[in-house]
């Protein structure tokens, strides 16, 4: 599933904070994709400085423009419109077009961020609830959706349980961005795992996350994107079933057959066509 035209990103993105700059180049060499964010990484009396290190990074050539994404600040808040002027003054005519917009809401947002490729965090009570109508605007690339600002939003204290599975109200967010990024034909990013110590829950968020069809998982330390790519990469006997069965059913003129004892059709082809393409990316 790709979101823009020829853009086909890792499985692996990585925050790192816009007001630290010696830290872009690290970040890039470890992730598939590099947020630079401008919101929640960055203290509210850091942002000028951080819009300024974007600013000189860009005119630079120190970034890499399909690799590194901007995350702006939310539309309406005292840092939104210096974001906008940063993203068409500098950013744009540098080539950096895609953006991440903070706690997305309506299509009119995303709109106010024209000449941008736009990726909608949905993060709120509002924004969840119209997944769809995000999803479907113009200049969306791709989705992705957060838990503990969504929870925040909603007059909670938490969106996982002692045991660390989320609470039924954040799985039921997660379904709805997931459903209206494929629905809409857009990428799908699943939220960030905040216990950064705890390898074995991350590894196990990310292999749910390839099950039902996420594009990518967003790390907040270098120390989780080897895991998040790991969970994305086919085992060997992943990619021997998914190329057996491709062979199968070329002989076998792509309509039902039987492979290996399985009934193979529409779904399952889709599989092993999917299992393939995360190998190749």
């Amino acid at each position: 599933m790709s979101g823009a035209p020829g853009w086909q990103p890792g499985s692996a993105w990585l925050f790192c904070p816009a007001d630290r700059p010696e830290r872009y180049a690290k970040a890039l060499a470890v992730a598939d994709v590099v947020i630079l964010d401008l919101e929640d990484a960055v203290a509210p009396d850091r942002r000028a400085a951080a819009r300024e290190a974007l600013r000189e990074a860009a005119g630079s050539g120190r970034l890499d423009p399909e690799r590194v994404v901007v995350r702006v600040n939310a539309a309406g808040t005292a840092d939104h419109a210096a974001d906008r002027e940063l993203v068409t003054t500098s950013l744009l005519p540098a080539g950096i077009r895609r953006v991440m917009l903070a706690k997305t809401e309506t299509a009119a947002a995303v709109a106010g961020l024209d000449g941008c490729e736009v990726v909608a965090l949905l993060e709120t009570p509002r924004g969840i609830r119209d997944a769809d109508a995000i999803a479907q605007a113009e200049g969306v690339v791709a989705v992705m959706w957060g838990a503990d600002d969504l929870v925040a939003g909603l007059g909670g204290s938490t969106s996982r349980r002692a045991a660390g599975g989320y609470r039924d109200v954040a799985r039921h967010a997660r379904s709805r961005a997931l459903i209206a990024a494929k629905a809409a034909g857009k990428l799908a990013l699943d939220a960030v795992y905040l216990d950064i110590p705890d390898v074995d829950g991350l590894a196990a968020e990310v292999e749910d996350a390839v099950a039902i069809g996420f594009d990518g998982k967003v790390a907040i330390h270098p120390s989780q994107v080897p895991v998040i790519r790991e969970g994305y990469r086919p085992t060997a006997e992943q990619v021997a079933w998914a190329e057996s069965l491709l062979r199968a059913a070329e002989a076998a003129g792509f309509g039902v057959f039987t492979h290996e004892g399985r009934m193979v059709d529409g779904p399952v082809f889709a599989q092993a066509q999917r299992i393939l393409s995360r190998a190749r990316a």
